[in-house]
């Protein structure tokens, strides 16, 4: 059995630890968190609230926000064991001042309302030393069906294309469900849209599943449809993104 200690216990550490707890060959040993009076605090193991109070164990992982990897990092009372962080952005080299450091970086968005199927997430991977490689995989393996081996300039440029994936989609939700809201349309309507579209990229490009009327150059839908969102937060965007797949396709037009 494989000691694993946590080091932070937000959304991501939250659904690690209920994943970790699952596997056969490893378990959460200790949890570290600033505040012991977190709500969300499992009893069946130890908890601190001292980075010098941390147990032995075989790997740490730093589940914070980016902006707390390199603080955290300084201030654990040792550098030559594995310590890894969970971030998509941060790059091996924020775990300052230790010599086996690593990434563990499931792509997923988490929530403490939405349980996680661990096995349908990709995890993405890299360490300093191709030793510790080998067990992290063992790890990954034992959590997920999808397991990567990703350096940092790689998972920078994956970041960034799951930000554009998932999150501005997301926010391009909220704004579709605010035309319904304002026009008492139920914003469920959409929902076999959304999820046909989400299906349809597992087997066509988004080259190739893209429709709509900037797709068709149709003019007319589109200005109407200009008019209706002048002045509004989504005139911009509108006219952006409708460029953007305009000039996409303009070869097609040739």
């Amino acid at each position: 059995m494989h000691d694993i200690i946590l080091i932070g216990f937000g959304n991501v550490g939250q659904s690690l630890f209920k994943g970790i707890q699952e596997t056969h060959e490893f378990r959460v040993r200790q949890i570290f968190v600033r505040n012991k009076d977190h709500a969300d605090l499992p009893t069946s193991v130890r908890v601190t609230d001292n980075l010098q109070a941390l147990e032995s164990a075989d790997l740490y992982i730093v589940c914070v926000t980016d902006d707390a990897i390199e603080e955290i990092s300084k201030n654990l009372p040792f550098n030559d064991r594995l310590v890894v962080h969970t971030s998509g952005s941060s790059a091996v080299s924020s775990l300052k001042d230790q010599t086996r450091a690593g990434v563990f970086y499931p792509l997923q968005s988490f929530s403490r309302s939405k349980e996680v199927n661990w096995k349908e997430v990709p995890l993405c991977l890299e360490t300093t030393l191709e030793s510790d490689l080998t067990f992290l995989k063992k790890l990954g393996r034992a959590l997920s069906d999808k397991v990567y081996a990703i350096n940092s300039e790689q998972r920078k440029k994956l970041h960034l294309a799951a930000v554009v994936a998932n999150n501005f989609t997301n926010h391009l939700y909220f704004l579709a469900e605010s035309i319904c809201k304002d026009h008492n349309i139920p914003f469920e309507v959409l929902h076999p849209l959304i999820l046909e579209t989400a299906t349809k990229i597992q087997s066509m490009t988004p080259y190739e599943a893209q429709t709509g009327p900037a797709r068709r150059n149709d003019q007319k839908t589109l200005n109407s449809q200009l008019q209706q969102v002048e002045g509004t937060a989504l005139d911009k965007i509108y006219k952006l993104l409708t460029a953007s797949i305009a000039s996409t396709y303009e070869r097609e037009k040739l």
